[in-house]
């Protein structure tokens, strides 16, 4: 009689104390705290939906103000590339705009050239030749640039130096460069100095100038900071010094431009003087002069007047063209 007593009471004490621990009854307020705090830290409930609209702050690049074809160019690696030729240009166009322009400059003259003479290779040069019209502006514009920042960089480390000698701190040298100088040297270090502030490194700062501006007498200037910032000394010194092989390096390059004038000039002329002499006679005899490419000889030799021109322009661009 004895044995199913206490069968049933310990069936009884299992059963109850497994619905107090399942209820959470045996649990002390210290420990329902705490739980509550570990289940906040670490999100392990599901989140409630918010009521309030995401704010997405990630910098997002358009390429295009068509977003079917903003859409088309984030898929491709040249729409960057093409962001930052742009950049360097200081042209506020996009990459598809600059894209469109391009195919509508190659198709237009193509389809002209081929309703006019019938010869799609022709046409095919042609329309290439005034497609790439665009791209050699956005370059040109580049060139100048680039110019003009190289040779504003003396002065702009002419005035580092004289702050960095008054007892001024380098990003403090650097601040008073991208305020006092002009455009672009002064635009180029105003962001090198934001994104320090923004919590980049030095080191990361002038990295991403020297990919904004690929300059050799830029990179000699980055890669002197950043050894000093390594191996210490004078930094004033060094950067005087840097500024003078600058200028040194921007008179060579003046007196090699004044020495080859002839030379690009002669390029110049013998490269444009068939192309204008052609059209000139055109204008006069359009009879005659149509006749090259209305006929298959005549096709063939305006392919080979152009292979000896383009040839001969880069021969002579060549031996002109002297790196310092």
């Amino acid at each position: 009689m004895l044995l199913p007593l206490l069968i049933v009471f310990l069936g009884a004490f299992v059963v109850l104390a497994l619905v107090l621990l399942g209820s959470g009854v045996g649990v002390s307020k210290e420990t329902k705290k705490t739980l509550a705090v570990l289940a906040s830290t670490l999100a392990v409930d599901k989140p409630e939906k918010s009521k309030d609209p995401v704010v997405d702050i990630r910098k997002e690049e358009l390429f295009s103000a068509i977003p079917w074809v903003n859409r088309w160019l984030l898929k491709l690696d040249v729409a960057p590339r093409l962001s930052r030729l742009l950049y360097q240009a200081n042209l506020k166009w996009t990459a598809g705009a600059l894209i469109l322009t391009s195919v509508t400059c190659c198709v237009i003259p193509a389809y002209l050239m081929y309703v006019r003479s019938t010869g799609v290779i022709l046409a095919l040069l042609i329309g290439a030749l005034s497609g790439f019209t665009p791209f050699v502006y956005v370059l040109w514009k580049r060139k100048k640039r680039f110019d003009k920042f190289e040779a504003e960089l003396p002065e702009a480390l002419d005035m580092m130096v004289s702050a960095l000698r008054v007892g001024q701190s380098l990003v403090s040298a650097l601040d008073l460069v991208a305020k006092e100088s002009p455009d672009p040297v002064g635009s180029e270090f105003r962001i090198c100095c934001e994104e320090q502030n923004y919590g980049l490194e030095l080191r990361t700062a002038l990295h991403n100038l020297q990919s904004r501006v690929p300059l050799q007498d830029l990179n000699m200037v980055a890669t002197a900071i950043l050894i000093q910032k390594e191996t210490g000394g004078n930094l004033a010194e060094v950067l005087d010094k840097v500024a003078n092989v600058i200028r040194e390096r921007f008179k060579l390059k003046r007196q090699i431009k004044v020495h080859t004038a002839q030379g690009r000039m002669t390029g110049w002329i013998l490269s444009f003087l068939p192309v204008m002499l052609g059209l000139a006679l055109y204008l006069v005899n359009p009879d005659t002069m149509s006749l090259l490419w209305k006929r298959e000889i005549g096709i063939k030799l305006l392919y080979a007047a152009g292979f000896m021109m383009i040839t001969g322009a880069l021969i002579i661009r060549k031996i002109v063209r002297m790196d310092v």
